[in-house]
Order: C-alpha cells, then structure tokens, then sequence
C-alpha cells in the first residue's frame, strides 16, 4: 500500500534494540521519524 505525499502513516508497532516495543503514534506530532530497511548480510535482497 503506497501513501501519498502528506497522508499520515498507519501505527504500527516494532520492537526496539533495547527488546521494547516502540510504537510509530508514540512519535506522532512530536519529532520526525524515518524509517530505513537495511537487509543483513546473507539474505538475497
């Protein structure tokens, strides 16, 4: 699903380095967030 330019992202919920999860609506209206896929190593992407 592709967002347009100025639409708001769903919520979702990842956990963080520190086992915890942190949630995108945690962040809202507070700071920027950007979010970087960064593959390991050994997989084929």
């Amino acid at each position: 699903m592709a967002l347009k330019i100025g639409e708001l992202a769903p919520d979702f919920t990842l956990t963080s380095h520190l086992e915890r999860p942190v949630r995108l609506s945690d962040y809202r209206g507070k700071q920027n967030v950007v979010l970087v896929f960064f593959p390991l190593a050994w997989t084929p992407v």
